[in-house]
Formats: C-alpha cells, sequence, structure tokens
C-alpha cells in the first residue's frame, strides 16, 4: 500500500506528458538536425564510418532526451508555477520525476527508430548486439533524465539555464567518441571517455556490432562505469525529487 502510495499519479502524468510533447512536433524535428547533418556529412566524406555515426546518433539523441526533460521541468516550475501545485496533489515526487523523464523517453523515441532503421539497413545488429544497444540507451537515458532534472531544479530564470543546456549537450554529446571511434582519442585520454556515459555507451554498442574492437578490460571499464551511473544518478534523482519536493 505504502509503496503504491509513492507511486500515485506517475502513470497519468507520464502519459499526460507525452500526450503534450507530441504536441510539441517541431521540437522533436528540431533534435533531429544536429545528428541528421553530422550522419550526412559522413555519408559523404567518410561513408565507411557511416554506421559508427549512426549508433552515435541513437546515443546522442538518448542524452538529448534528458536535456528536454530539464528545459520542461524548468517551464513547469519557473514559468507555469506548477511545480508545488503537483507536489501538493496526490502526484508522488518520484512519481513526477519518472513520469516528466518516461514521457520524453516515449515522446522523442520516433526519430531514433528511423535512425535504427537506416542502422539495420547499412548494418544489420545481430541479437547480443540489439541488446547491448537497447541496454546503453535505456542507461543513457537514465543518467541524462537525472542530470536534466536536477539541474532544473538549481536556478529561478530560464535564460540562466539554457547556457547549461547547450553546454551539457556539448560535453556529453559531441566531444567524446559518441559519433566517431575510440581508436580516434589518444591514449592518454582513453580511460576517460571510457567512463563518460554517452562514449561508454557507444564503445560498447561498436563493439557488440563488430564495428570497432575493444579490450577485455576496457569493455569491462566502460560497462560497469555506465551501469554504476546509471543506477546511481536515476536512484539519486528519486531521491533528489523527494528533496525538492515541498513538506506536507
Amino acid at each position: 500500500m505504502a509503496l503504491g502510495l509513492r507511486w500515485s499519479g506517475s502513470g497519468a502524468f507520464f502519459a499526460t506528458e507525452i500526450r503534450v510533447q507530441l504536441h510539441e512536433w517541431l521540437a522533436i524535428v528540431t533534435g533531429t538536425l544536429t545528428p541528421g547533418a553530422l550522419i550526412v556529412f559522413v555519408a559523404i566524406l567518410a561513408a565507411d564510418l557511416l554506421p559508427v555515426t549512426l549508433i552515435g546518433a541513437l546515443v546522442y539523441s538518448m542524452f538529448l532526451i534528458g536535456q528536454r526533460v530539464l528545459n520542461e521541468a524548468a517551464y513547469i516550475r519557473i514559468d507555469h508555477k506548477l511545480n508545488e501545485l503537483y507536489h501538493a496533489s496526490p502526484l508522488s515526487p518520484e512519481g513526477y520525476f519518472v513520469g516528466i523523464a518516461g514521457g520524453m523517453l516515449v515522446a522523442y523515441l520516433p526519430p531514433s527508430l528511423v535512425v535504427l532503421g537506416i542502422l539495420e539497413l547499412i548494418h544489420p545488429l545481430g541479437l547480443v548486439a540489439g541488446l547491448t544497444l537497447a541496454a546503453c540507451l535505456l542507461a543513457v537515458w537514465a543518467v541524462s533524465s537525472t542530470i536534466g532534472y536536477v539541474v532544473s531544479t538549481l536556478f529561478k530564470d530560464m535564460k540562466t539555464i539554457w547556457p547549461y543546456s547547450a553546454l551539457l549537450t556539448n560535453l556529453f554529446g559531441i566531444l567524446p567518441p559518441v559519433f566517431y571511434p575510440l581508436s580516434k582519442v589518444p591514449i592518454e585520454w582513453r580511460s576517460l571517455v571510457l567512463i563518460v556515459p554517452t562514449s561508454a555507451a557507444a564503445i560498447l554498442v561498436n563493439a557488440a556490432a563488430g564495428l570497432e574492437p575493444v579490450t577485455r578490460q576496457e569493455a569491462t571499464v566502460a560497462a560497469v562505469a555506465l551501469a554504476v551511473e546509471a543506477v546511481f544518478l536515476f536512484a539519486f534523482g528519486i531521491y533528489w525529487a523527494r528533496r525538492m519536493a515541498r513538506e506536507r
């Protein structure tokens, strides 16, 4: 009974958030511009790297969902002043966090399915690679959604939040080897990129798909780092949602 109350209202808020986001079709489309442009350039300039870039586009798109959580949660709290109303309702704080993150995941999934279809045409994934891709994308979503939600609670002005959203997207999605292979990274930097969630996910999927070999040690470090980051951060997101809820 207590567990049910802790998650009360989450299903309704999840469905509501999906409906709200599907009406923002232009935002969904614009989220594909960066990976779409990179895919076109790679297809023209380095076609042999296209499967790696497509996997990178999937990872990048999943991380971008978290930044949508950042903007949406901040918009609800700062512009609409609805945050306290939600927390005063039967909707639990963790239900609010998971509902908004899950709604964003479903709403922004269609473009990723298109990219996945292109990847299957160019470089079909086997069972192991497919399962690795699904697990890694969910882990990136958990990490990114938590980062986005936590950052959204730290500021009181939307204009202050926008630069941080762009900074996080570039820091995690563009700089590390997400759209390009691990072999292009200098050896002295490889230990670092293996523990960055986005690059760890891309490296694991590329290895499982047979696109780039990695050592057993590199795969272990990337897998453990990604799993620990996803579980720890998502649990922290639930804790943070409870902590930021107004006492009733």
